[in-house]
């Protein structure tokens, strides 16, 4: 076993492991796939779960590089989901802005396997309705900067022709996203003189900027909030899947429901996530035995909590760092106030071992933590999730 340096509550030292990270040509904090390994390796992290959203086509190429590089690759997806239900009432599940949608994840997925007719046209759904509403939304916001003095020239088509060259893919892996579309239009911004550029934004804005203008990231934020986002020039409504139909794709595609927390990411934290034992019932309610932490918005205590939740109801869970920002913060976690505790990171460990054995066993015909109906598999579910573990600490180790 390397030595990361962490220890667990036994002493024994702990791998560096992530489960959640954003590659090229989703937006990332990283310019291609080579470039994210590359940090991982300088890191020594030896298992890394890609969890894109919209479409897998750079999987193979992550796959290469992450088995070149003595990295384990952890196959996983993102999707951003409606609930009917919880929308009509009112409840903010892992999104603290819209009421009923649910972002859900994928662990442990084959993505190389020929799609069933069902996952087919889910896939299919997905990356339609979205590469429809970046071309609505690119289209929107040209128009409304060439009516506040800047003609940017922009269209989805060449927005994305410069996110595949600068992830160095084909233009066809590409499925733009809102901060693709912020960066491109903080890019023409960015070619005007400052002065002109302030005069230009407040325009737009109908007010002044609130941001350091000369700051990529802080005006890519901003674009977004205030152009983009319900209500303001650029809004284009998201097509909705529905939380069945992403569950069903995960199945579909031999991967482990999972669900991603928010927690204290926001403040308040969303009624769906509070308290932590309650989420922890509703996930089981809803089929999922797997749930996900991103510990660099979350505080230790937080963190703490909610692995605690998780795993006295029998959820695994594990962590990542997204990474879909510009901002290089370390592939390894940690959390917002501090180090992850002992006890996080061992669970973290466990977790990422369980999503490793699952998608070894089922490539090799065999159950994994969960079966094509997304039910744990084992008659003792502690008993074989500790058998799990052990496999997929063998395969990280090896």
């Amino acid at each position: 076993m390397s030595d990361s340096g962490v220890r667990g509550e036994a002493g024994v030292a702990i791998p560096l492991v992530n489960t959640h990270v954003h590659f090229p040509p989703n937006f990332s904090a990283f310019s291609t796939v080579g470039d994210a390994i590359g940090a991982a390796t300088a890191e020594g992290v030896r298992a890394v779960g890609i969890s894109n959203f919209f479409d897998q086509q750079v999987y193979a190429a992550f796959r290469e590089q992450a088995t070149a590089a003595g990295i384990v690759a952890l196959y996983g997806l993102e999707f951003i989901t409606l609930d009917d239900e919880l929308a009509a009432a009112g409840i903010r599940v892992n999104d603290p802005a819209n009421p009923g949608r649910m972002y859900l994840c994928g662990k442990g997925i084959d993505p190389f396997k020929v799609k069933s007719p069902t996952a087919a046209r889910i896939a299919a759904g997905i990356r339609e309705g979205n590469d429809q509403r970046a071309g609505l939304m690119v289209a929107k916001l040209a128009d409304w900067f060439a009516g506040c003095g800047l003609d940017t020239g922009l269209s989805a088509e060449r927005i994305a022709a410069d996110v595949a060259a600068a992830a160095e893919v084909p233009v066809a892996w590409v499925s733009l996203q809102e901060r693709h579309v912020a960066m491109a239009f903080q890019r023409a911004l960015a070619e005007l003189p400052a002065e002109h550029r302030a005069v230009v934004l407040e325009r737009a804005y109908g007010g002044p900027s609130r941001v350091d203008i000369d700051n990529p990231a802080a005006l890519q934020g901003e674009l977004r909030s205030r152009l983009i986002k319900v209500g303001t020039p650029g809004f284009v409504p998201e097509v909705a899947l529905g939380f069945a139909d992403a569950y069903r794709y995960v199945l579909e595609m031999d991967g482990i429901p999972c669900y991603p927390t928010l927690a204290d990411g926001v403040d308040p934290v969303c009624p769906f996530e509070e308290p932590a034992t309650t989420l922890a019932a509703q996930l089981i309610a809803r089929g999922i035995y797997a749930a996900e932490l991103i510990p660099i918005r979350n505080t230790v205590a937080c963190v703490d909590a909610y692995v605690e939740a998780f795993t006295r109801a029998g959820i695994v869970v594990m962590a990542g760092t997204e990474h879909n920002t510009p901002d290089r913060i370390p592939i390894g976690v940690a959390c917002l106030d501090g180090p992850v505790s002992a006890t996080a990171r061992q669970a973290f460990w466990e977790a990422t071992c369980v999503v490793a054995a699952h998608q070894h066993l089922v490539a090799a015909g065999v159950p994994g933590y969960v079966d094509g109906a997304g039910d744990r598999t084992g008659s003792d579910p502690a008993a074989r999730r500790a058998e799990l573990v052990a496999i997929g600490a063998n395969l990280i180790n090896a």
